[in-house]
């Protein structure tokens, strides 16, 4: 893959990125609509429909960045945040709507931003490879990705229990969470160690 462009540099994956973004007001927004307009069920249908494809663009966005050397650091950035951006709105929903348990909630919100910190940090003392990605993490993304939908929809799907499904994948994700948080604390420790000698 080629260099990155220049920061401001427009172009397709980064407005995948804002249309991530723009996603953001309207899963929480149509819970807002009045019932005599909009029934809980289409609601539930939206939310979990407009969470699908912003999560579809995530993966596209990353696709054709890589693919056409499209990559710059400000989409990087922005691609980071949007992420958390949508899985933490989608959160503070189901919290809301108690689909989901406080304690989960407070799992990855409150990983989400310390691990966005760590490899800041790390980042700024050039020891980014050491808080990679890991495969726990990827799991953890993939059983999170599907349990939000399904908890954004919450309704029987052809006589598939599918708030109970979400729910039990989102306690994976939850116990994936911590550990792989864990993972990065360990591989960054001697790191922040030597930075606090």
């Amino acid at each position: 893959m080629g260099p990155k462009l220049p920061d401001k540099r427009f172009n397709i994956p980064m407005a995948l990125t804002w249309a991530r973004i723009a996603f953001i007001p309207l899963i929480i927004g149509v819970f807002y609509v009045p019932d005599a307009l909009m029934g809980p069920h289409v609601k539930n249908f939206l939310a979990c429909a407009m969470f699908v494809v912003a999560a579809v663009t995530d993966a596209l966005d990353g696709y054709i960045a890589r693919r056409f050397d499209m990559t710059t650091n400000m989409g990087a950035f922005l691609d980071t945040v949007a992420d958390k951006l949508v899985v933490c709105s989608a959160i503070v929903v189901l919290l809301a709507f108690d689909r989901v348990d406080m304690l989960i909630a407070l799992i990855i919100v409150g990983r989400e931003i310390a691990v966005t910190a760590l490899r800041e940090w790390m980042a700024k003392i050039g020891a980014a490879a050491s808080v990679k990605v890991n495969w726990f993490g990827k799991i953890k993304t993939i059983a999170q990705m599907t349990a939000i939908p399904m908890l954004l929809y919450h309704d029987p799907f052809f006589g598939l229990p599918i708030a109970f499904i979400g729910t039990v994948l989102i306690w994976v994700a939850a116990v994936l969470t911590i550990y792989s948080m864990c993972v990065y604390m360990a591989a960054a420790w001697p790191h922040l160690q030597r930075e606090g000698d």
